[in-house]
This record gives C-alpha cells, sequence and structure tokens, in this order.
C-alpha cells in the first residue's frame, strides 16, 4: 500500500460509488468518503466496503473539498482528489504503486490524464482528451481554489510536478437526464462567475494561480481575456465550430456530436442566457444582481 489518502466527495452516488473505491483499493486503505447527506445508500455501500464516511452540509466543490483536506490532508505523505463518478485505470494502480514512493523530494505533485467517457463512448477530439489535471499532492503543499466554478488544485509556485502515464477515467452513469440538470447549475455558477467580472459581486480567489499546470492557465486565460469579452450568445456558437471542425470533434461519432453539442453550445448558450435574463431583471444593479443570484440561482455572493 502507498501512503496515500484519496478523498473523495459524494451525493446520492450508489450507481458510482463501489466502482470508484474498488478501483482504488489496491492503492490504499486510506479513503475517504465527504458526504452531502445522500438520500440512497451511498454511504452503506461505502462502509461496507470498509472506508471512513464523514457528512457535511455542501455549500458548493470549492469549499467542500478544501473543508476534507484541512480535515484529514495530514494522515498521509501524499493526497490524491477524485470524483465518485471516476475510477483509475490498472495500469495507473501499477504506476503509482512503483513511483509514488520513489519521488524525489522536490517534486510535490503529480498530474494525471483523464479520460471523458459519454454515454458509454470515449471523447477523443474536439481538446476533450487529453486532459491533464492536479490530481496528487504531497501534505501541506496542496490548497483548492476558492471559486464557484472552474476551481483548480494549486501548489506553491517553486513546487514541481510531474505526469503520469496511465489515465483516470470520468464516466458518470446517471444518464442525460441528471446531466442536463446538473449543467444547468453549472451554467448559473458559470454566469455568475462571468458577471462577477463585470460587476465585482464578490471577491474571487487569484493569489492561487502560481502553480496551476501549464493547460489549465492556457485555458484560464483564454476564457478570461478571450471568450469573455466576445458577444453573449454569438460566443456559445463560435466555441461548438472551433471544437467541431477545427479540433476535431466530429471524429467523435454520433455520441460525440450529443457531447460536443450540449457541452460545447447549449451549455455555454445557456449560461448567456441567464446572464442575459439576470441583467435585464437587475438593470445592471450590482446589489439586486447579488439578491438574484442568492435567491434563484443558489449562489451565495
Amino acid at each position: 500500500m502507498v501512503d496515500l489518502t484519496i478523498l473523495i466527495m459524494t451525493f446520492n452516488e450508489k450507481i458510482h460509488i463501489e466502482r470508484c473505491i474498488r478501483s482504488v483499493m489496491g492503492l490504499t486503505d486510506k479513503i475517504i468518503i465527504i458526504d452531502s447527506f445522500s438520500t440512497d445508500h451511498t454511504v452503506p455501500i461505502a462502509q461496507a466496503l470498509g472506508v471512513k464516511v464523514v457528512q457535511r452540509t455542501w455549500k458548493n466543490q470549492a469549499d467542500q473539498f478544501q473543508w476534507g483536506l484541512e480535515q484529514f490532508g495530514s494522515q498521509t505523505e501524499w493526497i490524491m482528489r477524485m470524483d465518485a463518478d471516476e475510477y483509475l485505470e490498472p495500469d495507473l494502480i501499477t504506476e503509482l504503486q512503483e513511483k509514488l514512493p520513489a519521488l524525489e523530494p522536490g517534486i510535490d505533485g503529480i498530474h494525471i490524464k483523464r479520460k471523458v467517457f459519454f454515454e458509454g463512448k470515449w471523447i477523443r477530439f474536439g481538446g476533450s482528451y487529453p486532459q491533464t489535471l492536479l490530481r496528487i499532492w504531497r501534505k501541506g503543499k496542496g490548497r483548492c481554489e476558492q471559486r464557484w466554478m472552474d476551481e483548480h488544485m494549486v501548489l506553491p509556485p517553486s513546487s514541481k510536478t510531474v505526469t503520469a502515464k496511465g489515465h483516470i477515467v470520468d464516466d458518470n452513469l446517471k444518464g442525460i437526464t441528471f446531466w442536463t440538470e446538473k449543467h444547468n447549475i453549472y451554467a448559473s455558477r458559470e454566469a455568475a462567475d462571468l458577471l462577477n467580472r463585470k460587476y465585482a459581486l464578490f471577491s474571487q480567489d487569484t493569489n492561487l494561480t502560481g502553480n496551476l499546470d501549464s493547460q489549465a492557465k492556457r485555458k484560464r486565460f483564454v476564457k478570461e481575456k478571450g471568450y469573455s469579452r466576445l458577444p453573449t450568445g454569438w460566443r456559445a456558437f463560435a466555441y461548438f465550430c472551433y471544437r467541431y471542425f477545427l479540433l476535431l470533434g466530429f471524429l467523435d461519432g454520433r455520441k460525440g456530436f450529443s457531447w460536443h453539442f450540449l457541452q460545447g453550445w447549449w451549455y455555454r448558450y445557456l449560461v448567456d442566457v441567464k446572464i442575459r435574463e439576470i441583467e435585464e431583471r437587475c438593470s445592471g444593479d450590482p446589489e439586486k444582481i447579488r439578491e438574484l443570484l442568492k435567491d434563484q440561482h443558489g449562489v451565495l455572493v
């Protein structure tokens, strides 16, 4: 076993949680579930597999994970972040078993490549692969950015990282209704993030970007300096065309079209519609925007 703690956040994940836990049981026995008071069988399934379960009221992803990190992030030399609908492929398990104990002291983090599956199909084009994410870091080094959307784990600027050869797989089995409902919530948070840049509604965590990986830095730069300044509505269409044609998203086939259309156009356009609606209802008044985001979108600004 590796000297590693794995933190997994859950809410009603009975369809995923056993797959997730079993995929890492050969890597470590220090697996902690941070549950947001699930109403299905998530908790008893996890407990039956012998993992520790704690429960805490949910605010947002960044807040929940940072709390878990502060509570349980000092028990082992290494800490790992996973989502309940993810699992590790066997070659990554073997790689981590061999390499993690042997990493030199100057290496503080490991980036892992993620495969995204949609309706059972690996989405390989349109910029969807490879996505590299900082998922493992040394004790006392990592911190989660406090943002409503697009939060990343970051390290001190002096930290060095390596990238694993193996993969983590994101394969949600809950179906398209769950997917669209989840992205409707995400759209509210994304709208709040974009409105904040225009109206300065709340403080944004901007002092933790020193050691974001180059891919995350590049995407955030393009989003904040390019995409967010384009006309609403039109930019969603332009982004879809960029992904689907220039980045060869069409090679992902029929299911890939559904993915790129929904995630690259429908979702982005929904964000813009929400922004337009909020601005029209509030006449650009920042205080009214804050109230509307809280009352109708659940964003506590």
